[in-house]
């Protein structure tokens, strides 16, 4: 971890360890203010830790990313207060593998006598956390440990003050007795990850570039996402249009490969995903996959095979728009999308964006959430103008002009 051993005290989860960083540092710097600064694609237990915060009487400023998910130094820079108590940034992206420059923006927080805690989950089994960073979180199960042990680094001079009931164990961070066994297991984990960490990592990024490439290739309008080059070796993320995420999911889980999804189509939200929506990228048809330390080539050959396939399967379940979706208004073609889901109404916009004359427009009734998102995406996908968008008596109109 490459801090004092008495600095790292271990919490039940990751989970566990951002809360109980972020309140402690945030009560123990009251005297300062209560601002607190994270990026828009933190992991959920950061922001909703922000959310609490900011229930609480305190403020939040969320520092935005660029399209490939990754902040600027300048930003933290512009978003620092007198009343800062707190910065959060992730290591890397769960979603995208976007790594963040973590070491500059510590550096600045350091110069402003602003802490920096950095939720280090994702990058903990490749390597230790560069920067001058002052808190730094994981969790071992995310490096191939057991679940259930959470990591908390604060460095010495950090005013910390712990929430809730505390006892004696760990400085009182961290309450109750530790699970000394699953404590080991984690430790000799991490040591044997890190000690294959350069060599894995290089022939893994060689595989995350294959499918990088790939795919879209292979599959038509498809939307590779995250930093190309500045990104965790094994995750590589990309969206298509067109299909249901839940679907392609399902259809990929029968051909023998299990991958996520940041999908609005999702069972259990039917929301976009914060990271994408915050990126500005497509979210529907999204899958992420991860590569496990030992994945073998020939594994990734057989997803690249399989893949295409299995795309255009869905896609073909979801069908045409019906004629009645469509009516002309004057000057606009109105595509009436009110009560569908994503895909739908993407799908309903590519196939009449074509009966319309070259600066004809194309108005888009929606009333669901990832339409906000992904109309924008995919007009800047196939080279079309979004204008914005616009109350309706239902939902949501969106406006597009035609532009080629």
């Amino acid at each position: 971890m490459g801090c004092r051993p008495d600095e790292l005290v271990f919490t039940p989860s990751g989970t566990r360890a951002v809360h109980s960083g972020m309140a402690g540092v945030l009560a123990g710097r009251r005297r300062v203010g209560r601002h607190l600064i994270v990026s828009s694609v933190e992991h959920s237990s950061v922001l909703h830790m922000a959310d609490a915060h900011e229930a609480d009487g305190g403020t939040v400023t969320q520092v935005a990313v660029d399209r490939q998910g990754m902040v600027t130094t300048a930003a933290y820079v512009a978003a620092l207060r007198p009343d800062t108590a707190l910065a959060c940034l992730q290591s890397a992206n769960h979603e995208v593998g976007t790594e963040q420059p973590v070491a500059e923006v510590a550096g600045v927080c350091r110069e402003a006598g602003v802490p920096l805690l950095v939720d280090a989950a994702q990058s903990l089994g490749w390597g230790r956390v560069e920067g001058d960073w002052s808190v730094v979180t994981g969790s071992a199960h995310k490096w191939g440990g057991p679940s259930g042990v959470g990591l908390l680094v604060v460095r010495k001079g950090v005013r910390f003050a712990a929430q809730g009931p505390v006892d004696e164990r760990e400085s009182g961070r961290a309450a109750g007795f530790e699970n000394i066994p699953a404590i080991v297991a984690a430790a000799a984990s991490l040591r044997a990850v890190q000690a294959e960490a350069a060599q894995e990592a290089a022939r893994l990024r060689e595989l995350t570039e294959r499918i990088r490439a790939r795919v879209p290739r292979l599959v038509p309008d498809v939307e590779v996402v995250g930093d190309p080059v500045r990104r965790l070796p094994g995750v590589v993320t990309f969206s298509c249009l067109y299909v249901d995420g839940e679907a392609l999911l399902h259809e990929l889980d029968r051909a023998g490969f299990s991958v996520s999804s940041g999908s609005s189509c999702t069972s259990s939200t039917l929301t976009p995903s914060h990271v994408l929506k915050a990126m500005g990228v497509l979210s529907e048809g999204n899958v992420r996959v991860s590569l496990p330390f030992g994945t073998a080539e020939e594994d990734v050959e057989r997803f690249l095979e399989v893949l295409p396939g299995t795309v255009a399967a869905v896609r073909e379940k979801l069908g045409a728009p019906t004629g009645e979706a469509v009516v002309q208004e004057e000057e606009v073609l109105v595509v009436d999308s009110l009560g569908k889901r994503c895909p739908i109404p993407v799908i309903e916009l590519a196939k009449v964006i074509g009966s319309v004359p070259v600066g004809g427009m194309i108005r888009v009734l929606s009333d669901d959430e990832a339409a906000r998102l992904d109309i924008p995406a995919w007009c800047e996908m196939r080279g079309q103008e979004y204008v914005g968008e616009e109350p309706a008596d239902q939902g949501t109109a969106y406006l597009i002009r035609r532009t080629s």
